[in-house]
């Protein structure tokens, strides 16, 4: 959750870690802070309770020296509440040394009662974990003399999720990192070197960029970076060039981060299948691994992952089964490993995360790889944690997703695990070539549709300046549309805090019709009436149901489709698609639903309250 930036290089660090929290301001945060040295190696801190505009305010009222070497913190607020005083960084050995934190550190009450066991004099100056280890280091820096060295001792005895930053003030031009299932990233720049909870941290400085692995150190100066494990042994790292630009994260213009998301989704999924259909194939060479007989060995497959991530794995499972013919289970990654599940060499974990940070989803992962199974993440982002402990990773190219409600990522997402469903259909001989092509070509033309409907923003909007006084809304869909329908639940929650539920519409009768009053507004997605077996009659005999008692019927059908005309108040139109790519086209709508009826409302729909975007803790 937390944003993290080290820098070490010229003598506007104050500037490139305010540039760089800004770009992490996605990640969702409730305090801000940095520590800087200045030319004369004097340590200055300043840290602010609210966002980190009050923290750019402050440091514009009273100034604070700048400096070659500096580490700045965005806070999502765990041990302590979220106040100046518990905001990063914090400090060691009598105010030299400053340490920034991401995570949680399980034992820090044992350890602080062992430091004060120790050290009875210490004074603890805020509630967190964080301090317990600043301190540590700062004690163990006394006894070395050496920063590195210093925190390798520290997180040999540290439990749980965690990132640290430290620097101190006898080392100006050092910064040491540390990571255990927290995300931690290294830009290299030219006479300049950065640390980062993502490459957007440094983006607008550098694309080169290099990974740092699970329980490793590295120790950054303005032209050199080392990385070694957590027994100081050195390890090999690899370097890789961040595909996007600092311009990507900017607004562009556009009212909200939301907003300009929603527009790129048709980007979004011509980006991710860019080189990866070829003469009618699938072409992805990045899952080698994922050998032809490995597929056709494999006898399940278990989808997981976490909200929006779980409703695109829900999709994936209606695309494998019809045409790979192999049983799917999809499973929401922070109950998965509690439940003892049984899982195999002959099962393929698919782990789905837009962040490949998500902590519930990494555990599942690294659990069903400790039972042997194989692994495959689908994920947004470079460098990240999940993709590195998979033994396969189809990185999907939304570009940077900075509003916490995900939107483009999900249709990336889709358009990704559709690839891997015809890989699998092809590998399996469960599709015919000219089966897969076909489908391929439904799958290319997805964006010139999804473009289609953004031209339908306008009615929408108008919708949603209606409803600004709805207090519930419930989405209705069977088969494909059911986790559309959740997925429409959930941002209207996430963004307009409006109770919202999303059902399977055959569930109508056995529970949920109880709630249908006069004026409830409930958003239906409509199967196509040309699919064979469609549902379409069943659809439209549940929306007779609500509609008797008395509910507003928003449908999201087909251009064409006269039957519902009659049952619904409003229909949004979308382009003619077949059973499993028409969600793909029905979810834009209630993306842009969310979007409007939140800022009809005057909410920040893109920092909601009490969410963040990548979730690093269970």
């Amino acid at each position: 959750m937390c944003g993290i930036v080290g820098y070490v290089g010229s003598d506007q660090s104050i500037e490139v870690l305010l540039g760089g929290l800004r770009r992490l301001e996605y990640r969702g945060y409730d305090s801000a802070g940095i520590a800087v040295i200045d030319p004369e190696g004097e340590l200055h801190t300043r840290k602010r309770a609210g966002k980190l505009q009050v923290l750019v305010d402050d440091l514009e009222a009273t100034g604070l020296p700048n400096g070659s070497t500096g580490i700045g913190h965005t806070r999502w607020a765990t041990h302590g509440g979220p106040n100046d005083q518990n905001a990063h960084p914090h400090l060691g050995d009598d105010g030299k040394l400053a340490l920034i934190h991401n995570g949680i550190i399980e034992n820090f009450a044992e350890l602080k009662a062992e430091l004060l066991a120790e050290h009875p004099e210490t004074v603890f100056t805020s509630e967190t974990d964080t301090e317990v280890a600043a301190l540590l280091v700062g004690f163990e820096y006394r006894k070395t003399g050496d920063l590195p060295q210093a925190l390798l001792n520290v997180v040999a005895r540290l439990h749980g999720a965690f990132t640290l930053l430290v620097l101190h003030r006898d080392q100006p031009g050092v910064v040491v990192g540390a990571r255990r299932n927290s995300p931690l990233v290294i830009g290299l720049g030219d006479g300049e070197n950065f640390l980062g909870s993502d490459v957007a941290a440094f983006v607008e400085h550098t694309h080169r960029a290099m990974e740092i692995g699970q329980d490793q150190v590295v120790t950054i100066r303005k032209d050199s970076v080392v990385v070694t494990d957590f027994d100081g042994l050195p390890v090999e790292t690899r370097e890789f060039e961040v595909e996007w630009d600092a311009s990507a994260a900017e607004k562009g213009g556009w009212s909200s981060f939301m907003a300009k998301e929603i527009s790129e989704e048709p980007a979004a999924v011509a980006n991710t299948l860019i080189g990866r259909i070829v003469d009618g194939a699938v072409h992805l060479p990045e899952l080698e691994s994922l050998s032809g007989e490995i597929l056709r060995d494999l006898d399940r497959i278990v989808i997981i992952g976490c909200g929006t991530a779980a409703y695109s794995a829900m999709l994936g499972k209606y695309a494998i089964e019809k045409w790979a013919r192999i049983p799917v289970d999809v499973e929401l990654s922070h109950e998965f490993r509690y439940r003892d599940p049984v899982i195999n060499s002959r099962t393929l974990l698919v782990s789905i995360s837009q962040s490949g940070e998500t902590m519930d989803t990494l555990m599942a992962v690294k659990y069903a790889r400790s039972l042997g199974a194989r692994t495959l993440s689908i994920c947004n982002t470079q460098g990240s944690t999940i993709p590195r402990e998979s033994d396969a990773v189809l990185y999907t190219h939304a570009g940077p997703e900075v509003a916490v409600a995900s939107t483009k990522a999900f249709v990336a997402q889709v358009a990704a695990i559709y690839l891997f469903a015809l890989r699998l259909a092809g590998a399996r001989s469960t599709l015919t070539p000219s089966e897969v092509s076909g489908l391929l070509s439904e799958l290319a033309a997805l964006p010139a549709q999804l473009d289609v409907v953004l031209e339908e923003q306008d009615a929408i909007k108008q919708l949603a300046g209606w409803m600004t006084d709805t207090r519930s809304v419930i989405f209705l869909g069977r088969h494909a549309g059911y986790p559309i329908a959740m997925e429409g639940a959930l941002k209207l929650k996430e963004v307009a805090y409006i109770h919202s539920e999303g059902f399977a519409a055959g569930e109508l009768k056995h529970g949920p019709i109880a709630l249908i009053e006069p004026g409830q507004p409930v958003f239906v997605i409509v199967p196509s009436p040309r699919a064979k077996d469609s549902l379409h009659k069943k659809v439209v005999s549940n929306i007779q149901e609500i509609r008797a008692r008395g509910a507003r019927i928003l449908a999201i059908a087909e251009q064409g489709d006269a039957a519902v005309l009659p049952y619904a108040d409003v229909v949004i139109p979308i382009p003619l698609a077949s059973t499993l790519f028409e969600p793909v086209l029905a979810v834009v709508p209630l993306h842009i639903f969310a979007l409007e009826l939140a800022s009809a409302k005057g909410l920040d729909v893109d920092q909601p309250r009490n969410l963040a975007k990548s979730v690093t803790v269970e």
